[in-house]
Order: C-alpha cells, then structure tokens, then sequence
C-alpha cells in the first residue's frame, strides 16, 4: 500500500519582486548574502546583452561570476560539472536567470554546493544534510515554476531516468518577476511552457491531494494563464499580460508543492527524456488526454474547471493546442522496445500516484496510442478493449 501523501509544509519565497524591470534590483536584493555570487544564466540572456548589463551594474565590493547553461533539460553530468566549478572557488550566493531548466540547474547546485555525497547520491533518494546556499531565481519564461518551489528536476545520463530531488531549504529566497525578461522570446517556446504551466495548474487543481487552500490558488494559476498566454504568444502582448502570465506560472509553482501533479507528469518525464521532447509540449499533448480519462472521478471539479477555461475544458485545451501548433512528435513512433520502462516509470511516479483516478497499466497503454505511438500489437488490442468497456 502506498504511503499517504504528506504535502511540504506552506512554503513561500520569503521575498518576490514584480514589475518591468525590477531584474534590475538583483544586487540590492542579494546585498546581505555577501560579497561573492556566481550568476547562472542562459544562452538567451548572453545573446540579449542582459548578462553584460548586470555584470557592469554590480556594485563596488561583489564578485560576479557567470556560467552559462548549455541547453536542454538538466542532466546530472551537468551538475556535477558546476559544483566542480562552485567548489573551486568560494562562493556566498547564486542567482539563476532563465527557463525552467537553468533555474533547477542553479538551485540543484545551491542545495548541493557543500554537500558531501555525489548528485546521483541525493537522486536516488540520499537524505540531504546540508544547508544551500543562497539562492535567487529569476524566470524567462512561464512554464515550470521552479521559481517557487522546493524541487529540482534533473536527468539521469545513463538510464533517461527523470526526477526531482527536493528539500525544503532549496525554496528560493528571492524571486524577480520581470515581465521584460519575457520579451523577444520565440513563440514556441511561450506556446511549450505556458502550456507546461497550464497543465501544472490543473493537474494540481484535479489531485486527489488538493485541498480548499491548493485549489484557490490553482484556479487563479489557471485564469491567468488562460488568458495571458494567447497574446503573448502572439506578440501582441502587454507589460500586463507578461506578468499576468509569470504570476500564473509562479501560482503553478506554488500549488504544486501544496497537492503534486497527476498522471500527465508522470508519462511525461520517460517520454520527454528519451525521445528528447520539450517537456511542455509533451504536457500539453497529454493534458486533454488526462482530462478524458479522469473526467469521470472529477464530479463537479470539470464543471469549475471548465467555467475557469471560459468552455469545456477539453475542448478549450484541444482548441489552444491548434492555436498554438503543437503536434504530436510521436505519431507513428514505435516504442517497443521501451514500452515495459515508460509504464514502469509512469506507475511508480509520485505524480501518478496523486492522479484523481488510480491509473493502471492500461490507463497508461492508452494514453500512448491515443498520442500516436505504436504499441505491440497485442498490448494495442487490449488498450483498446479497455477503452471501450471502461
């Protein structure tokens, strides 16, 4: 028997800041952490000029030191390479500023900076003994919210496996919410982790651990997402409508901490760690896939859900996914040969297991086919037979 969920105890950023512009109060705000940061930044920041700028806007008396994440979703060689890097030389704090993956990258190694067993240690679920450093987040974009939240989300190399580790120290201690950093990013890349943030929201509105307090946040999360992430990926945004969408996000963040996600993250990490598709667009394909599958133990949370989507929620999302252009990137792809390691890793995921429905293999066997992909033919008979008695 599964052990009952013990959700993390009310975390918040003890300090956020909002506002065009305010990426500019970095060094104000990191003034009593001491005098010697390190900066982790993404490929996007160094090509906007922002690194440059805030290099030459450090006060007299800090040492600032960069290091650029290469790209891709964070693996644990890549961590390993930056503790190496933290270690040779002293550092007090770290502020990260990018997408979901510089963010876990740079608070991982917060957490782990004077830790004293390898990332692979903590990974495999080593208890964390030490305190992180100080450590400040700064997204540019609205997907993952690990502005606010306690988790790192890191890649296993060797085997593609895909999790989290998580402590309660690793909430960052400062959070800027600059819908500036939002400008000039590509639309796909607005459209993936919106979406990604959209399906936390609702995932998290929908668990099975959601609460009174989870779901108020998780459907302010959804309305502003709903309604800010159309313009911006148009283009035709607003100062109002980037921060309406980096609020979404950051509320995402929050709430799932407070109830965890559901069966969408739990297919989603295997699938988007070794066909190497974007997380959120893997989360989006499989968000109205969820949807129909559990909307029967929703009861009249499809009902609220839907009158915060402004329609029928499954709709609604199929209808953002044509607006937005994703696609399935796995019609047609056979996965065979991984099938018997997706359903294991989907099953033993603590999202999965705070899905509204108790998923079962076939649950899982079905969402595969219905994203395009081809299964065995025999393991396609039955998911298809449990559709139609279920």
């Amino acid at each position: 028997m599964t052990a009952p969920f013990l959700p993390d105890p009310l975390l918040l950023p003890p300090t956020t800041l909002s506002g065009p512009g305010r990426i500019h109060a970095l060094f104000e705000a990191v003034q009593d952490w001491g005098p010697r940061g390190l900066l982790v930044i993404g490929k996007s920041a160094v090509k906007s000029g922002l690194s440059t700028t805030l290099t030459q806007l450090a006060p007299p008396g800090i040492s600032l030191d960069l290091a650029v994440h290469v790209g891709g979703e964070p693996t644990l060689d890549q961590l390993e390479l930056l503790l190496q890097s933290i270690r040779s030389r002293p550092i007090d704090w770290i502020a990260a500023i990018g997408g979901g993956s510089v963010l876990d990258l740079a608070k991982a190694a917060a957490g782990l900076a004077h830790a004293h067993q390898s990332p692979t240690a903590y990974f495999n679920g080593a208890p964390l003994e030490v305190d992180p450093l100080p450590f400040l987040a700064a997204p540019t974009t609205a997907g993952t919210g690990s502005e606010a939240t306690v988790n790192a989300v890191l890649i296993h190399p060797g085997d593609r496996r895909k999790k989290s580790i998580r402590d309660p120290r690793w909430m960052p201690r400062c959070v800027i919410l600059d819908p500036n950093l939002l400008i000039g990013c590509p639309a796909p890349v607005i459209a993936d982790s919106g979406m990604d943030a959209l399906t936390q929201a609702i995932e998290a509105y929908t668990s099975r651990y959601a609460s009174r307090l989870s779901d108020s946040v998780a459907l302010e999360s959804i309305d502003l997402l709903h309604r800010h992430l159309p313009p911006v990926y148009s283009g035709a945004a607003t100062d109002d409508d980037r921060l309406g969408l980096l609020s979404g996000s950051y509320f995402g963040g929050l709430v799932l901490s407070m109830a965890r996600l559901g069966i969408v993250h739990g297919i989603a990490h295997p699938l988007g760690s070794l066909y190497h598709i974007p997380h959120g667009r893997i989360c989006a394909l499989c968000l109205p896939l969820a949807l129909e599958l559990n909307r029967t133990s929703l009861g009249e949370k499809y009902d609220r859900l839907s009158c915060a989507l402004e329609g029928d929620a499954i709709s609604v999302i199929r209808s953002h996914l044509s607006a937005f252009d994703i696609h399935s990137p796995l019609e047609g792809v056979d996965i065979s040969d991984s099938l018997e390691f997706i359903v294991k890793e989907t099953l033993a995921s603590g999202s999965c297991q705070a899905n509204c429905k108790t998923v079962t293999r076939p649950d899982v066997l079905t969402l595969l086919r219905d994203l395009g992909c081809r299964l065995p033919t025999m393991t396609a008979e039955r998911s298809s037979i449990h559709r139609e008695t279920s």
